[in-house]
């Protein structure tokens, strides 16, 4: 006998929603990239060009990607053949940047690894004393530093000495090997952290919403509490508003340097996830009649306010570091893994009760990372699911399914954990899901919308969903400002390129970037070869063919079984062989 077909899933409760989307955009960025890039980039002056684009750029991408989702009510990739079909190759280019993005675990099982070290005393890497120590080793800790201040001369320009941090990190944690090419051995014990950090994000996830909506409860709300008690101790430590002053003194010079704008366009896009199909995913499962213009504009808010404020906790932390040791705060500052892993572990090794401030802020990084994964798996998940739904939607299909995607990215994923691991998550870190292809997933998607759909079309659908029309500038800006912004940085993009080197400054060998690009090439092409492919198999003269699928389904909103859906879009769009196969 047949097994049933099971409906769609919907969030229980709009709480839930609006926990895991506000788990998803307030992620690692918002902690160890955006207070970074405020320093580097003027201070509190690249708050203007990071409020221009989050005002023309981020707001409207998020509002239009959660709008698509709740009026479709389908994954990232079936949403098109609704909106318009010619597009739905920028689905595939999403999917394939979430399977990159499947790579970011690794700093989940990094910083389950530094949990365990935590309940050590002393901390590991706060002395030399460790096996794993050279003869160069410093400890950075010591409460005496200013008598040792000629090392610090040697260990930030001459390379003669290197931080006990440092060591554990690169010598013991991950025993990085020369380069890339140099694999090494497995260290079987990140292998381990890896193993939970997948089986922990699966049995968050196998039952769906179901299940991940109740999971948010503590991994989206339990972050805040650890930022607050990191603020509050920060902010009470001695040289803490030296860091503060330094992270928003006002360099008015910096804003014209074209790198200045250029990052913080990214960091809009990236901090709010758009381009991810994760928004499109999240906002599908919220009843057809929530109101997604508010949802919208506070999650938006939230996720700026907390990379502003999660800047003080990290800037007053590192302020107390360098008024520690007597040097100038510039030499402590680090941005991604180096002040994660490095320059905050340091920092807390110095405070009173080290192991509690360092277990606080390692638990902080793995409940932000775990979010960001939850949310990136449901994605891959309902998109197929939705792709083939008379097949997926059976008793058990999603739990096989998502265990066999699980069980394959950890086994690709163990070349990781070896000495050269961390070469290879930079280069997937560079080019898997790189500005560039950010740029363009939203520039096809707002000429889908704005031109093919139609902005005020779209701007209907907000109103019948809501029962309140959008702001004008919206329409603006899905039509106009928003898709001329991210093309001029798209092109800008490739002007300022720079190579990838490490940390240290080791250059990565010319194979490497020729791999890097085809990786960014792998996300971008999808949408152009999907349209062209479409264009071919479809019937008619040419001009007809792009009229067809330029243009939506009469009715995008269906009955409630997918299959209805897909057998009413197929007629409509009269493709008698279709590549997807749908």
């Amino acid at each position: 006998m047949e097994s049933k077909v099971e409906k769609r899933q919907h969030w229980s409760k709009k709480r839930e929603y609006i926990l895991a989307a506000a788990g998803n955009v307030v992620g690692l960025g918002n902690v160890w990239r955006f207070p970074y890039l405020c320093y580097k980039n003027g201070g509190g002056v690249f708050l203007l060009p990071y409020c221009f684009f989050a005002v023309l750029c981020g707001v409207p991408m998020f509002l239009l990607e959660t709008v698509i989702g709740q009026h479709t009510q389908e994954g990232a990739i079936t949403c098109w053949r609704k909106l318009c079909p010619l597009a739905q190759g920028v689905g595939y280019s999403m999917l394939i940047t979430q399977l990159y993005g499947r790579s970011y675990i690794i700093i989940l099982a990094w910083s389950l690894l530094y949990l365990i070290h935590c309940f050590r005393d002393p901390l590991p890497w706060a002395t030399c004393n460790n096996h794993w120590n050279t003869e160069s080793c410093v400890e950075l800790t010591s409460a005496n530093w200013t008598a040792q201040h000629s090392l610090t001369v040697n260990w930030t320009s001459g390379n003669l000495t290197t931080s006990s941090v440092s060591e554990f990190w690169e010598r013991e944690l991950l025993s990085m090997s020369g380069g890339i090419e140099e694999v090494g051995t497995v260290k079987w014990e990140l292998v381990l952290c890896l193993l939970v950090c997948w089986l922990t994000c699966y049995f968050s996830t196998w039952k769906g919403v179901n299940s991940t909506g109740k999971v948010v409860y503590f991994t989206a709300l339990f972050p805040y509490v650890m930022l607050a008690i990191l603020l509050v101790r920060g902010l009470t430590l001695p040289g803490a508003w030296q860091g503060v002053v330094y992270y928003l003194y006002p360099d008015p010079s910096r804003l014209a340097d074209l790198q200045v704008w250029l990052e913080a366009c990214a960091q809009v896009l990236y901090s709010y996830s758009v381009g991810s199909g994760v928004l499109l995913t999240l906002s599908s499962f919220n009843k057809s009649k929530n109101n997604c213009f508010r949802d919208s504009l506070w999650l938006c808010l939230l996720n700026s306010a907390t990379s502003f404020v999660a800047g003080f906790a990290v800037f007053s932390v590192l302020g107390f570091m360098a008024h520690k040791q007597g040097i100038p705060i510039h030499l402590v500052v680090d941005s991604g893994p180096g002040l994660a892993f490095i320059a905050f572990p340091q920092a807390v090794a110095m405070m009173p009760l080290p192991q509690l401030w360092a277990a606080c802020f390692f638990i902080m990084l793995l409940l932000l990372g775990l979010d960001t994964v939850f949310v990136g798996l449901e994605t891959v998940t309902v998109s197929v699911m939705d792709m083939f739904p008379r097949q997926m939607r059976r008793p058990w299909c999603r739990e096989i399914f998502l265990l066999l995607f699980c069980s394959a990215c950890f086994i690709v994923q163990i070349s990781l954990t070896t000495q050269g691991g961390i070469y290879q998550f930079q280069v997937v870190d560079r080019y898997g899901f790189s500005g560039a292809c950010v740029l363009f997933i939203c520039l096809v998607q707002l000429v889908a919308v704005g031109w093919a759909f139609g902005a005020e079309q779209m701007c209907d659908a907000v109103e019948e969903m809501t029962g309140h029309r959008p702001w004008f500038l919206f329409s603006l800006c899905w039509r106009y400002f928003t898709p001329l912004i991210c093309m001029i940085c798209f092109i800008c993009s490739f002007l300022d390129h720079k190579a990838l080197t490490t940390r240290g400054g080791h250059v990565f060998p010319d194979w490497v970037h020729y791999l890097g690009w085809a990786i960014a090439l792998s996300s971008v092409i999808a949408a152009p070869t999907w349209a062209i492919g479409k264009i071919w198999l479809t019937e008619g003269s040419l001009r007809e063919r792009v009229f067809v699928l330029w243009h939506p389904v009469r009715h995008p909103i269906g009955p409630e079984s997918n299959e209805e859906h897909l057998n009413e879009t197929e007629m409509n769009l009269m493709p008698a062989s279709d590549p997807a196969g749908a």
